[in-house]
C-alpha cells in the first residue's frame, strides 16, 4: 500500500506510512459517530486538527 501525504496545521508535508494504524487511531479517538470532532492529534511532531475533510481523506485512501 502507498503511503499517503497529508499537510499539517502548518502546512508542512506529512508522509503516513502505516495508514490503517493512523487510520483506527482516528476513529478510536478523534471521532464521534464516525464524524470528526476537530479535535488536534500530534504525531510526530506534526500537529493535525481532525476536520472531517482530513478524516474522510483518510478513509477514502483506506478504502482504495
Amino acid at each position: 500500500m502507498k503511503s499517503l501525504i497529508i499537510n499539517d496545521n502548518s502546512g508542512k508535508k506529512y508522509e503516513v506510512k502505516d495508514i490503517k494504524r493512523f487510520y483506527k487511531h482516528l476513529v478510536n479517538y478523534h471521532t464521534f459517530n464516525n464524524q470528526a470532532d476537530n479535535s488536534v492529534h500530534e504525531e510526530n511532531g506534526y500537529y493535525f486538527t481532525v476536520s472531517q475533510e482530513l478524516f474522510d481523506k483518510v478513509k477514502i485512501f483506506i478504502e482504495k
